[in-house]
């Protein structure tokens, strides 16, 4: 009997082996009929437009502000002020504002949210509501298509605190 096992086995292991050998020639068949000419199926359409598509990648708007900071000089704690930063697109690409936050909820921007072309201009509102006391300075920051991705501004103010005889609401 140990024999007839032994036999058995050996003869189930020799056809795994014719197996997966003839599994390994039929892989070779397949795949190699797969090696088509690429350069044959290339659109000569197609290659032209990725040309001029990588001639632009290189080019980005460019932001120029008349001026990055604005100090409203010495207001009274809580009176509303305004600044209007003016911009122009002094880029080679269109220039989107994606986004513009403030560092605080007390300081608002609006912009323009179109698509501004090179040689265009635009401009950001920022509304400042006259919190904090003493000398106060807020960034707002703009993320853009620019090269660099975000841009800075600065507004300051010195906000003078109440009037002392105000009298503060009690609940």
């Amino acid at each position: 009997m140990p024999i007839f096992g032994v036999l058995k086995t050996k003869k189930i292991f020799i056809t795994m082996k014719k197996s997966i050998l003839l599994l390994a020639v039929l892989s070779v068949f397949a795949f190699s009929s797969c090696k088509d000419n690429a350069a044959d199926k290339v659109n000569e359409e197609n290659v032209a437009a990725a040309a001029d598509r990588d001639a632009e990648s290189g080019k980005f708007p460019i932001i120029t502000f008349e001026e990055s900071q604005h100090d409203f000089g010495t207001i009274d704690k809580g009176t509303h002020v305004e600044h209007i930063f003016k911009f122009k697109n002094t880029g080679e690409a269109p220039l989107m504002i994606v986004n513009a936050k403030s560092s605080c909820g007390c300081t608002v921007p609006e912009w323009t949210k179109e698509a501004i072309a090179p040689g265009n201009e635009g401009q950001l509102l920022v509304k400042f509501d006259g919190s904090g006391q003493n000398q106060v300075s807020k960034t707002i920051t703009l993320t853009t298509n620019t090269e660099a991705g975000t841009e800075s501004l600065i507004i300051k103010a010195f906000v003078n605190a109440a009037n002392p005889t105000t009298k503060a609401p009690t609940s």
